[in-house]
């Protein structure tokens, strides 16, 4: 009998960054150069056949040399060292600079600048069900680098992998262009680009990763339905267009007919009043212009 066991939130390596014990470089290169010093004056003293004293020099020197040697460190702007001591950390170097650090640990370079990359254009359906190409620029940073190095196996590789997790979900929880709904894809970046920095930022914080910025850097309909999207949102600015013509004609109308009827230049009843209005209609709202023709006759005839 088998039961569901449900995935840990979190890993298992609890690990929180701390600072190590470090001591100015130029100490340790002293303590080099001493035990250089020992080394060849127990070299001298063997040459001299002084046997007891010379091989006693030599080996301190060299067991010197060797644990002060093993803790330099060495470190450059934008970078960090996690030291890792008989399988256990024991903490970060963060300060730029030459630094003596505890003997014999394993120095685990760890780059804390600003990466950024783009995800792979993924081709996901939106809300409405339409298929979308989508892709997004993920900026970020290591915060916590003792959780980026035990945490995750690639960091880089996991950051990677969960924007565009985050992506996929962000792209199909929203429509591409919708009037009817508040936040769409493409009239609302700034609010797609604020929800994937948090949600991404909540995927890689178990890593002690943090985000800088997100943004949608390609949004496109897919190219099956492109290009029935294209004459769907062309129909659409028509209509918006030929009801603005509608409107502005009918209020034209309105006003010409309360200044005809203001300056008592003409009485129209009811009949020469339709005719009126369709008149001016046409002519407002034709697509071509209109030709005149004069009326000689009579509307009663």
């Amino acid at each position: 009998m088998t039961t569901n066991v449900p995935l840990p939130s979190t890993p298992d390596v609890d690990v929180q960054e701390r600072r190590a014990w470090t001591m100015p470089g130029p100490i340790g290169l002293l303590g080099i150069v001493v035990a250089v010093g020992l080394i060849a004056l127990g070299i001298h003293q063997t040459q001299a056949e002084n046997l007891p004293l010379g091989p006693i020099l030599i080996g301190v020197g060299a067991v010197l040399l060797a644990v002060l040697a093993s803790g330099l460190c060495i470190l450059s702007p934008g970078e960090a060292k996690v030291l890792e001591f008989l399988g256990s950390y024991i903490g970060t170097v963060r300060k730029p600079g030459l630094w003596f650090v505890v003997p014999f640990v394993v120095q685990k370079k760890v780059s804390v600048k600003v990466h950024n990359f783009e995800t792979h254009e993924l081709k996901v359906n939106d809300a409405d069900g339409n298929p979308i190409n989508i892709a997004a620029i993920v900026v970020w940073q290591v915060a916590d680098t003792a959780q980026a190095k035990y945490a995750v196996e690639d960091h880089i590789d996991f950051v990677r992998v969960q924007s565009e997790a985050a992506l996929r979900h962000i792209a199909m929880s929203h429509p591409y262009d919708n009037q009817d709904t508040t936040i769409t894809l493409r009239g609302d970046t700034e609010v797609i680009a604020k929800e994937m920095a948090d949600e991404v930022a909540a995927r890689i914080a178990l890593a002690g990763l943090r985000v800088v910025e997100t943004r949608i850097s390609s949004l496109a309909y897919a190219s099956e339905i492109a290009q029935a999207m294209l004459q769907r949102q062309q129909a659409a600015a028509i209509i918006a267009a030929r009801e603005k013509i509608v409107e502005g004609a009918v209020s034209m109308v309105q006003d010409a007919l309360n200044q005809l009827e203001a300056a008592d230049v003409v009485v129209l009843d009811d009949e020469r009043r339709a005719a009126m209005v369709s008149n001016l209609l046409v002519v407002l709202c034709g697509d071509s212009r209109a030709t005149p023709i004069v009326n000689a006759g009579s509307l009663y005839q």
